[in-house]
């Protein structure tokens, strides 16, 4: 229903479960695909990672990647625990996302590849750089926060120790997040810096990925906390070429965070774009600008 005209849906496997992602093969991106022809396989690859919360999926980025179809080979993956991927009952850490990341990208491009990712999957996929800069020929990502940077600690918010009591955390993601009611909230108060930007379908897509069986363990081990970490400890290692896009309205972490951290290592992030009257989704939000922005970027950065 949420899958862009002239792509479909593909899947690996991971140590964690299946991951599903979405990738041009037909028509209009692949013109060989009516008549039989072999389908291009010499363009570059560019993958698309996106963020976490309640209904999260590939979807976040499905108003933006269509664009790059005609010149790359798009890959959108809805990462483990989100989306139409597996949903394994298991409390997620951060390592889980570094090393299926890693396994994704290692069996579905050849060689470095640019990453776009998004929120804290962006800060994961920093730690992911790290650990294997083979895999990846440069990053573009939009907040990236890891959510407890600079020695703060979200886990110790009031929300995060709610959601962490045992019966009471299912009761909250069951009735008041994976809920019509509850994500359209949500994205008006969290996520959107304008509701009048919120279509009816984003809501939709957001339900159908909180909906899915399972979906509660990835999702409440974001909002516990188990999945945040200080960002500022690990972005001097980062060398791969950087640029951030930053929304001024985010509401989880502002722009100075993002400025923080981006001066922490200028070497490797060479960009810091902020975007005004943009809260934490701007491909969402404003998927035009955002779109000319990673285009910029990428001839900036390759």
């Amino acid at each position: 229903m949420f899958i862009p005209v002239g792509f479909s849906q593909r899947s690996v496997a991971t140590k964690l479960g299946s991951m599903v992602y979405y990738t041009p093969d037909g028509l209009p991106w692949r013109t060989g695909a009516a008549s039989g022809d072999d389908l291009p396989t010499d363009l570059p690859t560019i993958v698309f990672l996106h963020g976490f919360g309640g209904g999260s999926s590939a979807y976040e980025w499905s108003k933006v990647y269509p664009a790059f179809a005609a010149e790359y080979r798009v890959i959108a993956p809805d990462l483990i625990g989100w989306g139409r991927s597996e949903h394994p009952a298991h409390n997620y850490v951060v390592d889980d996302y570094v090393s299926t990341i890693t396994e994704f990208l290692e069996q579905t491009c050849e060689g470095p590849v640019p990453v776009v990712a998004s929120s804290l999957t962006a800060a994961i996929t920093i730690r992911a750089a790290i650990a294997r800069p083979d895999l990846f020929k440069c990053l573009i990502l939009t907040t990236a926060a890891g959510l407890s940077d600079f020695g703060e600690n979200y886990s110790r918010s009031f929300f995060a120790q709610l959601v962490s009591t045992p019966v009471l955390d299912r009761f909250i993601y069951s009735a008041g997040v994976a809920t019509r009611t509850g994500i359209r909230n949500f994205l008006e108060n969290r996520q959107f810096a304008q509701a009048d930007r919120i279509f009816p379908e984003i809501v939709e897509a957001y339900l159908e990925s909180a909906q899915q069986p399972n979906g509660e363990y990835a999702a409440l081990s974001f909002v516990r906390g188990d999945l945040c970490f200080d960002l500022a400890l690990y972005v001097p290692q980062l060398t791969v070429p950087t640029a951030i896009i930053w929304g001024e309205r985010s509401q989880f972490t502002g722009p100075e965070i993002g400025r923080r951290l981006a001066a922490l290592n200028p070497q490797a992030i060479r960009v810091f774009q902020e975007l005004p009257n943009v809260g934490l989704t701007p491909q969402l939000e404003v998927p035009a600008v955002t779109i000319g922005l990673i285009r910029r970027f990428l001839t900036l950065l390759q």
